[in-house]
């Protein structure tokens, strides 16, 4: 970059740019404008206000407490173990009543198991074996049931067979049943209490009504929002699943329970809602399907040695997930949403100006009217502000104005005339109005002192500036430019008034009009 880039560079350091507002008289950005405004407005009206609530101070740090309760009984008869009544006690794990817990619908039962020595199960790859050196004594089994004793264990001729084991024998039966051992289950009902509270605006609620008698009797229904009492088929049913398919092998429901309170409304307004829905991969048949676990129970016999029944237990696992929000009025998300829509109407005036300065047919002519450079520079007189319809040598004058040019010194051009002229003479006729005339004086630079010999021409007033460089292009319109330059001709192009013109003349910053000062001088 040259020596005049950085200097102009670093004056532009001091530029300062204002806005200027042009009024555009085009219908279509007019219309675009209109409707992006529209647009905005409903944005922040409809979805701003009225859908999100912005106006509001939002709490979402949920304090919640969660209590269950399952009750219902059951009866079922089998090999295993014969007749049995099953209550809560026997299938609801764990007993306590958290937001987690199971009914157990279908079991796998192995009783009498003692530890011992016995065969691994065959389903096991890590406890198959051809020889005894297959089976490193103390290694226990990957995905078993023991610790390999050392020996192979072999029916009859068979080559192959599996390691012996210290475990629990027999080991586990691997039989499941066709049916659901609980299908009573699916008339069992389930209770879940839930107290929450909004610490922002210490708002506490629940979600049953204080009514023991209402709550002996009723049921849970989307029109009885205060009666949580849920009967397990039915939410089975709302969360898309089959009570029978479930209850065989398991699965996991989530309960979920939704606050959305709005404070600025009366507390009976916040009621909570429920959703319910299936958690595990029900929907592809795979290991990761369904809900088991496994638990025992321990006995001794009259010697004193212990025994138990091994249970693996298929069942439904419920989660009760509770979240929520509460929304005060409050004045500071108000205004900044306010502030954002406004923004926003910046926005879109913006884009307009983008289409107006860029992209229409026209756009080099407002890009012109939008854009100005402006400095304290001289000016032409067209953009000292010639007022419209009147020549600029009748600014201050009510007198007639000269009707044809002074004739030209010797060797001039006519004044007015040449390509110059012409284009100087149609701008003097487009002007704007300009400045006021206190504008002007205050603009105007103090005369320097006179120079005697300029009278010598009787055409030239003596209160013209020394270095003062005139050119008549037209009898009404002047140029004013400082230049120390071809002082040589100023006295030929100083020359103002005609030869018998009784007027004088008097400029000031380009702008000229008649002096009575100079009447004497001419």
């Amino acid at each position: 970059m040259g020596q005049a880039g950085w200097k102009g560079f670093c004056l532009s350091l001091f530029d300062y740019k204002t806005e200027k507002y042009v009024v555009a008289k085009n219908k279509k950005v007019g219309l675009l404008y209109r409707l992006l405004q529209l647009s905005i407005l409903l944005y922040l009206v409809v979805w701003v206000f009225v859908v999100k609530k912005s106006y509001q101070d939002v709490d979402t740090s949920l304090q919640s407490a969660v209590v269950t309760k399952v009750k219902g009984v059951a009866y079922t008869n089998t090999s295993e173990l014969g007749e049995r009544l099953w209550d809560v006690a026997d299938y609801v794990i764990p007993p306590q009543g958290d937001n987690v817990f199971v009914v157990i619908t279908n079991l796998i039962v192995t009783t009498n198991q003692r530890q011992g020595t016995c065969a691994e199960y065959e389903g096991v790859p890590d406890g198959l074996c051809s020889q005894d050196y297959d089976c490193h004594a103390g290694e226990s089994v990957i995905a078993g049931n023991g610790v390999k004793t050392g020996r192979c264990l072999r029916v009859g001729n068979s080559t192959r067979g599996t390691c012996e084991i210290f475990a629990w024998c027999p080991v586990e039966t691997q039989s499941l049943p066709t049916e659901p051992l609980l299908k009573g289950a699916e008339d069992f009902t389930i209770y879940i209490k839930n107290f929450i509270r909004f610490p922002k605006f210490n708002f506490s609620k629940a979600n049953v009504q204080e009514d023991k008698n209402f709550l002996k009797s009723c049921r849970f229904s989307p029109k009885n929002l205060y009666c949580p009492i849920f009967r397990l088929g039915s939410v089975i049913r709302w969360a898309g699943s089959n009570f029978q398919d479930i209850a065989m092998k398991g699965g996991v429901i989530a309960i979920n329970i939704e606050w959305d309170c709005d404070l600025d409304k009366a507390a009976s307004e916040c009621n909570p809602h429920y959703y319910f829905s299936r958690l595990d991969n029900n929907h592809v048949k795979s290991v990761s399907s369904g809900y088991n676990f496994r638990f025992a129970r321990y006995y001794r016999d009259s010697a004193g040695v212990e025994f138990r029944t091994l249970i693996k237990a298929y069942g439904i696992r419920f989660d009760v997930i509770v979240n929520g929000k509460a929304g005060k009025f409050s004045i500071i998300p108000t205004i900044i949403n306010l502030g954002s829509g406004v923004a926003l109407m910046g926005a879109g005036a913006f884009f307009c100006d983008l289409v107006l300065i860029y992209i229409i047919k026209k756009r080099e002519f407002y890009r012109d009217k939008k854009y100005e450079e402006v400095s304290r520079s001289l000016k032409p007189a067209r953009q000292r502000g010639v007022r419209p319809g009147r020549s600029p040598c009748c600014w201050r004058n009510e007198g007639s104005c000269p009707s044809r040019p002074a004739p030209p010194v010797s060797g001039e051009a006519p004044t007015g005339q040449g390509r110059e002229g012409s284009t100087l003479e149609a701008e003097a006729k487009a002007a704007e109005p300009g400045q006021l005339e206190e504008e002007l004086l205050e603009e105007q630079p103090q005369a320097l002192p006179s120079r005697s010999h300029w009278k010598g021409n009787g055409s030239v007033c003596s209160q013209f500036p020394e270095l003062a460089r005139l050119r008549v292009w037209q009898p009404t319109t002047w140029s004013l430019g400082l230049s120390g330059k071809e002082q040589s001709e100023e006295r030929k192009e100083a020359r103002v008034c005609s030869s018998g013109g009784a007027r004088g003349w008097r400029t000031w910053l380009g702008q000229v009009w008649p002096s009575e000062e100079c009447k004497g001088e001419c």
